[in-house]
């Protein structure tokens, strides 16, 4: 599931533009990578901000319909995000280490962290996506990891979320809050771990 996610985020679909293209559309508005980089994240912080309100904006009834949309949904753009600043920064897209790199930049600096030092995973997002060899056993691991962590977070694994999520209209900003600040603290680990590859 997480890798037909990641496919769609890097070569987009369905009329939306990929990683790539997005990334390009902000670097030929702006020159220069960071501040491209900088346009990147805030576009997809409004982004997943603004998909978690309408898909939480039903209250209880729509739950069985609006969680699954939910988790589509932030899931992308998250991967696009985090692949569109790999790839200003100079990584290959194309390559499954860095693939793996993106999805484990979705779990969040703390959860990463966490499972580093539980030995569950080997080593931070940068190191993997540089590694000698593709692993493949780590990239599913990684996933199952990734989606496990978004159906929590998407579900309401916290009872004053859901409380909240089963609201109208309320549900629609808790949803919107919790999803906007979510990609915003990927997006900074995101950025600390794949370091600019681009001389000068």
């Amino acid at each position: 599931a997480m890798r037909r996610v990641l496919e769609t985020a890097i070569n987009g679909g369905a009329g939306v533009p990929g990683a790539r293209a997005a990334a390009a559309g902000h670097l030929g508005r702006h020159h220069d990578r960071e501040e491209a980089l900088d346009a990147l994240i805030t576009q997809h912080i409004g982004l997943a901000g603004a998909q978690g309100f309408a898909t939480n904006l039903g209250g209880v009834l729509a739950m069985a319909l609006s969680i699954p949309a939910n988790l589509a949904g932030v899931s992308v753009i998250q991967c696009r995000m985090v692949a569109g600043i790999a790839h200003l920064r100079g990584y290959d897209l194309d390559d499954n280490r860095v693939r793996s790199a993106i999805l484990m930049c979705l779990l969040g600096e703390r959860t990463a962290t966490e499972l580093v030092r539980a030995e569950v995973l080997p080593s931070v997002p940068m190191a993997i996506a540089t590694a000698p060899a593709f692993d493949a056993k780590l990239d599913a691991t990684i996933a199952d990891k990734v989606l496990s962590q978004l159906l929590a977070q998407v579900g309401g694994k916290k009872v004053g979320l859901l409380f909240a999520k089963r609201i109208p209209l309320i549900g629609g900003g808790v949803g919107a809050l919790t999803d906007g600040a979510s990609t915003y603290s990927i997006a900074s680990y995101a950025r600390k771990q794949f370091v600019n590859r681009h001389r000068g």
